[in-house]
This record gives C-alpha cells, sequence and structure tokens, in this order.
C-alpha cells in the first residue's frame, strides 16, 4: 500500500479463504486465517513490514464496519447531529480469544498425594478444610462483632470477656484504695491489674522455654 494508491478507494469487501467471526455486542472480528510467518516478515523492509501488517488490520475493521451496517441485530438510528447504533445483546458465551493458552492445573507434590491417600493434613477431618482447620478451630472463637473467626488470645485475638481489657468497672478493695495515692503519676489500679497479666504471660512463656529445654535434654 504506497503513498500513491492512498487516494485511491479500498474495497469495502474482505475475501479470505476462511470467514471471519464476530462479536458484535463487543465490536472484536476474529481473523482465524494464519498471519504470514516471521521469517518472511522479517526478510522485508521496515516499510514494506509496516504495510503488510497495516493491510491485515485494515481489512479486519472494514470487515467488521461492513458486518455492523448490514446486520439485522444492530438498530442505527440518525438525529440531525449524527448516528446512533445500538449493538446487540451481549452473549456471555463468548470467549475473547487469547495469545497463549490457559494455564494447567499444578500437578500435586508427593506429599500431597500421600497425604490425600492417608487423609491427614488438611485432606483428613471431618470439618472443610482437613484436620488442620479443625486444629485451628480448637483456638479460635467467633467475634460476631467483626463476624469472623479470630484467635482466642495473642496479635489480633479477641479480648477475653470479663478480662482487665474489656473492664469497664473494677471493683476495689480498702487495701488497694489505700495504697492507689502512693503510685506513681500516670498509674491507676486499672493499669496495674493489666500490668500484673502481663508479667503472669510473660512468666509463663519463661516456664514453657525452660520446659521444652528441659525436654531436649532428657532426650539427649
Amino acid at each position: 500500500m504506497s503513498a500513491n494508491n492512498m487516494t485511491e478507494r479500498l474495497p469495502t469487501t474482505v475475501d479470505k479463504p476462511t470467514p471471519y467471526t464476530y462479536d458484535l455486542a463487543h465490536l472484536s472480528a476474529t481473523d482465524p486465517n494464519p498471519l504470514p510467518t516471521t521469517s518472511s516478515l522479517l526478510s522485508q523492509s521496515f516499510s514494506v513490514r509496516n504495510d503488510t501488517l497495516k493491510a491485515i488490520a485494515r481489512d479486519g475493521t472494514q470487515t467488521l464496519l461492513t458486518t455492523l451496517l448490514t446486520s439485522p441485530t444492530v438498530t442505527i438510528t440518525s438525529t440531525r447531529d449524527s448516528v446512533l447504533m445500538t449493538l446487540p445483546h451481549c452473549d456471555q458465551s463468548n470467549q475473547t480469544p487469547r495469545w497463549k493458552p490457559l494455564p494447567k492445573p499444578k500437578e500435586p507434590t508427593k506429599w500431597e498425594q500421600f497425604a490425600r491417600k492417608k487423609g491427614i493434613g488438611k485432606f483428613g477431618g471431618n470439618l472443610k478444610g482437613g484436620a488442620a482447620l479443625e486444629e485451628r478451630r480448637k483456638n479460635a472463637v467467633y467475634d460476631e462483632e467483626k463476624g469472623e473467626w479470630v484467635k482466642k488470645w495473642g496479635y489480633k485475638g479477641k479480648k477475653e470477656p470479663g478480662g482487665v481489657q474489656d473492664d469497664w468497672l473494677v471493683e476495689l478493695d480498702e487495701k488497694k484504695v489505700a495504697t492507689e495515692k502512693g503510685l506513681d503519676d500516670g498509674k491507676t489500679i486499672r493499669n496495674e491489674g493489666k500490668r500484673e497479666k502481663m508479667e503472669r504471660l510473660r512468666r509463663q512463656e519463661r516456664k514453657q522455654r525452660n520446659n521444652a529445654k528441659n525436654q531436649g535434654k532428657n532426650k539427649n
């Protein structure tokens, strides 16, 4: 398609060995005919190669426009300012062509095959998700405020009902009331109760670490 031929009127009909397929609702035309081989395109000069690809793209655009203007499923109405074209209803069964095929499902590993056969891990248990989910549910509680399952304790865990964090009313005894005046600035009985709770948790963690070390020594 040289510059001298640009002024010539190009044909509105396109003849191909294999006809196009159309999806007018998505304004797409699929050309099943093979493109020129890569070797033949590379053997051409840049300008010739560009003209070849432009001609193929032009044919596809022309045949799509011709089909839109002649299809009985497309409604065309003219106004004083423009021409309106109503496309047909979208058919969800039409699939957009892909450049690459869909990825294949990942093959299960030997461990997954063994676990499925023996019914262990996520392939075991009564709950959907297997024994692993069953084990996680033991340490979870349903939070009605969030509407989801959360851990009973720890990071992002549900606050313990009646615990120090949820206490809006703290019962005081005379001894604590008498000693509260002697606390440093910023300290209150409520804060001290929280501090004592954290100390108990840290002591419990130290005991667990010591027990784990002692068990390791006994095995050796």
